[in-house]
């Protein structure tokens, strides 16, 4: 028998977007590799082999590769039992299957979920999130984190993800190997070599503006989400207050390392106020997330 559905509240608006994502990106997936197949007739069966096999590859390892790279270590509820009753707490109201916990170490205020499936799903805190935080304030961020797991915008955005990177490196290497310079100009597969970069580029562009509109819509989705099951909005935007004035006394070394992966992210993480990545976010802005938050307080205590 299936699992009923957990007790988030379902946010058609998300799925809708992940929908339009998904096919979006699988367009361009398509357009990408016959542009390839189109300029490398006789190289289609290695063509095929690799990209099926990075596919692949993207989706069954990169939440193992994401928690590694952000060092998180899973712990038990011996090594950290005041996180693994948190996560208790929100499981029971969500009626949800525990997920594996991890505490990463580092002082940037901070916490992620990566996972294909509720059953593969990993939770994981910071120890500068930890030391931080009052419990009220740590159960509203790992409800948030809950809720990506439990809406399954972790998984689609891993996938989602895939394209623009494979499209990038496909245009370093066209730009830094001289793709162009391997054939005569009037030569048709010649012209296709040249125009790889170019639409390379062109498909990391729309991919990287893709992921980044759905990011920043399942971040309020899932603080909206969590604030409804616990029934404390406040307590969250207490945490994001304070998440937010913490990252500016935080190491610049520090917040560089965290910057790359900021689409996992509670709270982005910036070395600099004026960052370009502050242009480009994958979460929207501190004065939208407590607004919603405000709306929501309003609406319960209704």
């Amino acid at each position: 028998m299936p699992r009923a559905r957990s007790r988030y509240a379902p946010d058609r608006g998300l799925t809708g977007r992940m929908v339009t994502t998904m096919f979006l990106i699988g367009l361009l997936y398509v357009v990408f590799v016959g542009v390839l197949l189109a300029a490398l007739r006789g190289s289609w069966p290695i063509i095929l082999i690799i990209t099926g096999g990075m596919f692949i590859a993207q989706f069954w390892f990169s939440d193992r590769i994401a928690a590694y790279g952000m060092g998180a270590r899973e712990v038990t509820p011996e090594q950290a039992p005041e996180l693994h009753g948190t996560i208790d707490r929100i499981c029971a109201l969500a009626d949800m299957p525990k997920p594996k916990v991890a505490i990463a170490e580092s002082d940037v205020p901070n916490a992620f979920a990566t996972g294909r499936s509720e059953k593969t799903a990993l939770v994981c805190a910071t120890t500068g999130l930890l030391r931080r935080l009052e419990p009220e304030e740590l159960e509203g961020v790992l409800a948030h984190e809950m809720s990506h797991v439990a809406h399954r915008d972790v998984a689609v955005m891993t996938i989602a993800s895939f394209l623009g990177v494979l499209a990038g490196i496909i245009t370093r290497i066209a730009l830094w190997g001289g793709f162009a310079r391997s054939r005569p100009g009037n030569d048709p597969a010649g012209i296709l070599l040249l125009l790889i970069p170019l639409i390379s580029a062109v498909v990391y562009a729309i991919s990287f503006l893709l992921t980044r509109l759905l990011s920043r819509y399942r971040e309020l989705s899932a603080d909206r989400a969590a604030a409804l099951l616990t029934g404390r909005p406040s307590a969250l935007a207490s945490a994001l207050t304070k998440v937010s004035g913490q990252m500016a006394r935080i190491p610049t070394e520090d917040l560089r390392k965290a910057e790359p992966y900021n689409a996992f992210y509670f709270m982005p993480a910036f070395s600099a106020k004026e960052s370009l990545g502050r242009l480009f976010s994958s979460h929207p802005t501190l004065e939208q997330r407590l607004d919603q938050l405000s709306r929501i307080s309003t609406e319960l205590s209704r």
